[in-house]
Order: structure tokens, then sequence, then C-alpha cells
């Protein structure tokens, strides 16, 4: 059986790049203020992901299209078992899209809003999955900035992944970060200062962890805060509110949450030592973690879609240009060749020709065989024979 699978040509050639053509669109699972996303399936590999698309006119017109060039030029410099990772980047006439992990667990504010509530030693997995995460993010000098429950993947074992690299932030050396960024409810007091000299730094992302894992253990969150809070309600509330700790949670991770909740920066909990060295996470084996060897106590549930069906009705009933008629659609385009443009629309088609020069392909199969045809010619490079190598530089 081997034999005559190995014989059959592959659908594609290895060095042909990657296009919308090379997947079959199944259904749609999610959509933000970016755009939308679906499930696909490669039509080579059979290998199942998550694609991401933003119309290239909306970004134009949102003046978006700066985040999306840097959200592709941060992920494709990273890989971890804790973040969602980008595959392929490609684009054609209407969109740019991304390809990345399809995690079919759902995100964690799908489950809350299912009533789910944690269990403290599911929410104790997900705090030291999740420092590992942001300690590779931190090792690479991103702030994710837009850490929350929905911004948060599970995987089918119950393991989870941050998405969502929109406003994600490099810290250079010797450059402040000052631009208040993210969702309210889970913003760092210092944001709100940003106007001082000091800014901020990754000590906020650690507090977005801290609010997120209280949220997953109660259900909400501990400050009363909202999307449409004005900033100075906010310091205001900072200021004068007291987080409430239930009775049932263990001391030890009451202890621990007031450590990524310390409105002081520079005394919170920010950075995976601080958490590795805390006596309620003694009993952590990281390298199991970083393996995932530990299972999670909530395992979502298999055999169904975790997340909300309305997106795929919008996508058929309520889309005026669905994803699974475009090749259709682009193939009517290119024969009207002759339509005019107002001067906005001229002005508008300059911008999304830009788009075409500038959009970052990427493909992560063909930088991992061209990393290992390197490794394989250093290894040949090491093993030469000595008198082979000794008649070459005698000929120079």
């Amino acid at each position: 059986m081997g034999a005559n699978t190995s014989s059959k040509p592959p659908i594609f050639d290895e060095n042909e790049e990657v296009t919308f053509d090379h997947f079959e669109i199944l259904r749609a699972i999610g959509k933000g203020s970016f755009g939308k996303v679906c499930i696909v399936q490669k039509n080579d590999t059979k290998k199942m992901y998550a694609m991401k698309y933003m119309n290239k006119q909306k970004c134009v017109e949102r003046n978006e299209v700066r985040n999306v060039f840097k959200e592709l030029q941060i992920m494709q410099g990273l890989e971890h078992p804790f973040l969602v990772n980008l595959w392929y980047s490609f684009q054609d006439e209407e969109d740019m899209f991304m390809v990345v992990d399809l995690l079919l667990g759902g995100d964690l504010r799908y489950h809350l809003q299912q009533n789910v509530r944690f269990q403290e030693g599911t929410v104790k997995l997900f705090i030291c999955e999740l420092a590992l995460a942001l300690d590779y993010l931190q090792s690479r000098h991103i702030i994710h900035r837009d850490m929350k429950p929905d911004n948060i993947l599970l995987d089918e074992h119950g393991h989870v992944h941050i998405t969502d690299f929109n406003i994600a932030t490099i810290l250079t050396k010797g450059m402040q970060v000052t631009t208040i960024a993210g969702t309210k409810p889970y913003m760092a007091p210092e944001m709100f200062n940003s106007t001082k000299p000091t800014g901020y730094s990754f000590a906020v992302d650690w507090w977005s962890l801290g609010i997120t894992a209280y949220e997953l253990l109660r259900g909400r969150r501990p400050y009363h805060i909202r999307s449409n809070t004005s900033t100075n309600e906010i310091a205001h509330v900072f200021k004068t509110a007291t987080v409430m700790y239930p009775a049932a949670w263990s001391k030890e991770m009451v202890s621990l949450l007031k450590k990524l909740l310390e409105p002081n920066p520079e005394e919170r909990f920010a950075q995976l030592k601080d958490i590795q060295d805390f006596p309620y996470l003694a009993d952590i084996n990281w390298d199991a973690v970083l393996q995932k060897r530990i299972m999670p106590g909530f395992i979502p549930t298999k055999g169904r879609l975790n997340c909300d069906p309305t997106f795929e009705l919008e996508e058929m009933i309520l889309e005026s240009k669905p994803l699974h008629k475009k090749k259709k659609r682009l193939a009517k385009k290119e024969k009207d060749t002759n339509k005019s443009y107002s001067s906005q629309g001229c002005r508008l088609q300059k911008h999304l020709e830009s788009l075409q020069r500038d959009f970052i392909v990427f493909n992560r199969e063909r930088m991992r065989r061209h990393h290992n045809e390197i490794q394989e010619n250093i290894t040949l490079a090491q093993t030469k024979d000595p008198e082979e190598e000794d008649s070459q530089n005698n000929n120079l």
C-alpha cells in the first residue's frame, strides 16, 4: 500500500506558491473587526486549517492595513505549542488570507457563555500554559496587548492557545510604549496612565492573564469595567474598588491572582520565573506542561464545533460576497475590463494595487524544507572525507 501511495504524483509542485485555489472551504466559524474565519482543507495533504481572511477594500477604508501587515510580520516569526501558529499567507484581488492552526475546542469566551465554570485545577494549568506562551513572546520582545477569553482557543484536548496579534507590538530597546490599545476590561492600570514618561511594558499581559483567570473561575471579572467606560472612570475604579475573592477558592490561588492583579507593575508577577518560584506551583513539571503531557480538567465536546452556529448562517444568507463563490465571482470580474471608476474609486484602486505589491507571502512548510536542506548541507560538510578536502585545498 505504501508503494502505491508514494507512486502517485503530487497534486501540487512543492515549489508552487500556495493560493486560495489550493484549499477547499468547509464552513464559517467566526468573525471580528479584522474579518472572518473559516475552516479549510488543503487539497494535496488533506490537512485542516483555520483561514482568516480580510477584505482589502475594507482594510483600506478603515485604515487597518498597517495593523494587518504588523500582525503578519509578527506571526511569521513565531512558533510555540501554546500559540495559534501561522502556516501560509497570500492574497487575491479581493482579500488577504492567513492560514493558521485549526483548534476545534472553541474560545474561552464561548465556553463562559455556555455557563461553564472552570475548576481551580483547570485554571491553574491554563495559567501555567499561558505563562509559557507569554514568556516566549517576551523573549521575542512582543507585547500581545489583547489577552482575554475571546483570544484564547482550546484544542481538542483542552490545551490553551493564544491568537489574534492584531494590536500586538514589538518593544525595541530604548523605546517606550504609551499607546492606549486593548480591550478596556482587561487592560492594566498603567495603560491608562500612559501619558507619563514611564509608559508600560510586558507586565500588562500578565495583568490580563490575572483578569482572565479570575473570570474563568467566577464567571465575571473582578472590576466593573466595560468597553464604553471612560478612561477617567476606569482610573477611579482602580483607586477605589476592592476585589472580592470567594471563600471557596483556595488561599494559594487567591495569593497567585493577587500577585497577577497587583496595580503596581513593578511589584506584579510579570515573568515566568515569578510564577515558577511561587509555592502554589511548586509541584508543576514545567517540561511536561510544555510538551502537553498534563491533561486539562476540562475537555471540549468532541464531534461538534464549539462555536456560534450563526456564523455559518450569516455567511450563507447575509454575506453579499460569500467566500465559497469567490472563484466564479473573480472569473466574471475579469471579463469586465472596461469598468469606470470615480476619482475616489481610482484612489482606492491605487491603495489596493499597493497592497497587492506589499502583502507578505509566507509558507512555513517551505521555510522548514529550506532549513532542513541547510542543516543537511552543514552535516555533509562536517562529515566530508579529510583526504578529499585536502585534495580540494591543494587544487586551490
